[in-house]
């Protein structure tokens, strides 16, 4: 077995008395529980997120600190610009406030870094080339500045002052900015640490419209807030934040907004992407926002924000086409290095001493290697960080597995590197290429020392054992109530037990990577897919599968089938 399984506790009895409660059957309610939706309360208002949850925006530290410093700005008219990030959470939050402040009357405008001339964030080469071409007092950023605590220094001295609207780590001190409004103020458990930038940067715009109407702002009685959800459901799925409370919410009803969205540039994007059936996070997850974010991972994300901010279809279908053809360009550029990588990799790898990967390469493209990390992560399931030259001082980005905090081990190596910061799961660091084989040795060891052989084994978290008869077409449809899966709230994966061929397994698809797979009970047969299964050897006699059950339409004709995840022999005992 490629995985380790780890089977939810099986609760039937609790189950079987929230599936009374809520008038759903003991499957859902079990996987409700496993979601740490144990009582009625709770489990309902996940299955049915309204807006009017959401919690008061003022709630978010410092706030109402950003407010006021805004309505100064359009009362004394003065311009403002907005600088954000080039990944989709910073290039949406930047279309979503831009949209918001010029709807009612401010003066602004925004700047995007370039990812490779400028680097990640409020960087000093960033700011310097934003006040080179805009004349401003005000600087708004988002997505960015919790860390920048020199830049924003050196921009309060030059008279400039900054909000800050971010939901990474802040660091200590924290910049002196004019409003940092960052959850994380309060705690790193805090409400709303959840939300990520497009969140943030809604609150902030209902916060905004709100003390409007307290003071007679223009506009504000009949500014309508939930047109701007398409954008925050489009930011929240890409940047992977956990899809519960109020990203739930958030991504909902955004998606409801964003199946039918009247943006040119979102229907232009649709249209490009080749999307026929309702958007959903997949759609939104592999198909728009590798798109959007193509423009960024190359040079800048100019055209990505131009394109959400696109107001007629002609112009928004140009944009649209070449975004497209960007990202065909990053495919190839990381499928290059990720082959090159795995190549070298394959002929060394060592899974007893090489508990944590780090590469790096002078021509690897700094703009994809975070990608190319999660590629090889996916191989190897290893933490990996994947470098690309830049001069002197190489870039690159990590990813981590379950049991290591990147972040928290780069802070152990910070007397190698020349800068660093992230997540627990993902990071992004530079460093002097020649401290790259002191990097890797500091790092392995202390992963050695914190990570047990079980824990390089992936984990399959699963949420209940059924007998095929189980999984019809009714239960697949009710368990679409947990939609919008994603980070945090995966889709629900089983195991089905006391399986057989009906007929041999075909290799399928090209270079025949993928099986398929005809199980059955001696009853009822169900059509399955093992994708990226390559020469690993198909089960034989009665196994069990873990898989993902989904309603597959094929000419008119709708049945159910598996996405195998693993499988294992059944057990007789």
């Amino acid at each position: 077995m490629k995985h380790r399984w780890l089977l939810s506790p099986q609760q039937p009895a609790a189950a079987q008395q929230l599936a009374l409660q809520l008038g759903t059957s003991p499957l859902l309610a079990q996987c409700l529980i496993n979601r740490h939706f144990p009582d009625a309360e709770t489990a309902s208002s996940f299955l049915t997120p309204k807006l009017r949850d959401l919690s008061d925006p003022f709630l978010i530290p410092n706030i109402g600190l950003a407010v006021d410093r805004l309505l100064a700005a359009h009362r004394d008219h003065e311009s403002l610009v907005i600088y954000g990030d080039y990944d989709v959470d910073g290039v949406t939050s930047t279309a979503l406030l831009h949209e918001t402040l010029e709807k009612l009357g401010w003066s602004v405008t925004h700047f995007l870094p370039n990812r490779r001339d400028e680097g990640y964030g409020l960087s000093h080469d960033g700011v310097l080339h934003c006040l080179e071409q805009h004349n401003t007092r005000l600087l708004l950023a988002v997505d960015c500045g919790s860390t920048a605590t020199a830049t924003i220094t050196q921009l309060r001295t030059a008279g400039v002052d900054v909000i800050v609207l971010d939901h990474h780590q802040i660091a200590s001190p924290p910049p002196p900015a004019n409003a940092l409004v960052n959850p994380r103020v309060a705690g790193e458990n805090a409400p709303g640490t959840e939300l990520c930038s497009v969140g943030l940067a809604f609150k902030l715009a209902h916060a905004l419209v709100k003390r409007g109407r307290e003071v007679g702002l223009p506009g504000a009685d009949s500014f309508d807030l939930k047109p701007l959800l398409d954008l925050v459901s489009l930011g929240t799925i890409a940047d992977l934040v956990p899809l519960r409370g109020e990203n739930r919410i958030l991504v909902s009803i955004g998606l409801e907004r964003l199946n039918q969205t009247q943006r040119a540039g979102l229907q232009a994007l649709c249209e490009i992407s080749q999307i026929t059936s309702r958007i959903g996070s997949y759609e939104v997850g592999f198909l728009l926002a590798p798109r959007l974010n193509a423009a960024g991972r190359l040079e800048d994300a100019c055209e990505a924000l131009d394109l959400l901010l696109a107001d007629d279809y002609a112009t928004a279908t140009s944009i649209a086409q070449s975004l497209d053809a960007r990202n065909r360009q990053r495919q190839q550029i990381e499928k290059a290095i990720a082959d090159q990588v795995i190549g070298a990799l394959d002929a060394r790898f060592n899974p007893a001493e090489d508990f944590v990967i780090v590469e790096g390469d002078m021509p690897w493209h700094i703009g994809v290697v975070g990608i190319v990390a999660s590629r090889v992560l996916q191989r190897y399931y290893r933490p990996t960080i994947i470098m690309g030259g830049d001069g002197a001082c190489w870039r690159g980005s990590g990813r981590s597995i379950e049991g290591f905090d990147l972040a928290a081990a780069l802070r152990d190596c910070d007397g190698l590197l020349l800068r660093h910061g992230g997540h627990a799961m993902a990071a992004g660091l530079s460093v002097d290429p020649g401290n790259l084989p002191a990097l890797r040795s500091r790092l392995n060891g202390l992963a050695k020392s914190l990570l047990s052989a079980d824990q390089l084994r992936p984990p399959l978290r699963l949420d209940a054992t059924v007998p095929l008869s189980e999984v019809t077409e009714d239960a697949l449809n009710e368990l679409d109530r947990l939609r919008p899966t994603g980070q945090g709230n995966p889709p629900v994966q089983l195991i089905v037990t006391g399986l057989m061929h009906e007929r041999p397994p075909q290799r399928v698809g090209r270079e025949r990577q993928h099986a398929k797979f005809w199980v059955t009970d001696g009853r009822l047969t169900r059509e399955a897919m093992w994708y990226a299964a390559g020469d690993r050897p198909a089960p034989t006699g009665t196994f069990d599968l873990a898989c993902v059950a989904h309603l597959h339409d094929f000419n008119g004709r709708r049945s159910v089938q598996f996405k195998v995840l693993d499988w294992r022999p059944t057990s007789t005992s």
